[in-house]
């Protein structure tokens, strides 16, 4: 095939442009603060665990909102607490769009937190956030092997009571039900609100 000068010119302008809308749209993607982990098949979101109303909660119910996940015990010193209180922030930071975000805490001490306790400690923080509750270890087990956290009872020093060594992270799922973002303990709230933003455009 014999093409002309103009053809090739032609050509070549049209790679040209194709090439530079690439590389503008590779610049417009946005760059989650947190670890994304958008795709991994490590991890298994969905479950199905009462609230601390008594109410039996799937993912599913949660649709159309981003979920903010996390893993504690109520009688957690520090860690628990102040993840509770980062996420209240967000929320009062997100504005009109925090209707459009669950906060959930998992606990991972069933034996101790009853759903009274959990109604009373986690609504503490925040009254649109939801306590959840394992109702046997099997339930709990298979929570953490599908999350895939780290969780230990450490007994106390005279062995009357124990407390829990566990995953400090937290986990955030789209409006679509899927697990995004995995964020580390401590990080700046604002992080996590430019995260949400994005989630939910």
């Amino acid at each position: 095939i014999i093409m002309s000068n103009r053809t090739i010119s032609w050509l070549l302008r049209q790679s040209l442009i194709v090439l530079l809308l690439s590389l503008i749209g590779c610049s417009q993607q946005y760059k989650f603060n947190h670890v994304d982990i958008t795709g991994s098949s490590s991890f298994s979101p969905k479950f199905e665990l009462a609230d601390h109303h008594g109410k039996l909660r799937k993912l599913e119910d949660f649709n159309g909102k981003v979920v903010l996940v996390f893993f504690g015990f109520t009688q957690c010193p520090d860690v628990c607490p102040s993840t509770m209180i980062d996420f209240k922030k967000t929320l009062e930071d997100l504005g009109s769009k925090a209707d459009q975000v669950q906060v959930l805490f998992i606990t991972l001490d069933p034996e101790r937190d009853s759903q009274e306790i959990l109604s009373a400690y986690v609504p503490g923080f925040d009254p649109r956030f939801l306590g959840l509750r394992p109702s046997n270890k099997e339930e709990l087990d298979q929570i953490i092997k599908s999350y895939r956290i780290f969780y230990q009872k450490v007994p106390n020093a005279d062995k009357t009571s124990y407390t829990i060594d566990h995953t400090a992270a937290s986990f955030v799922i789209d409006p679509k039900g899927q697990l995004r973002l995995y964020v580390k303990h401590g990080q700046s709230t604002d992080l996590l609100v430019k995260d949400i933003q994005q989630l939910l455009k």
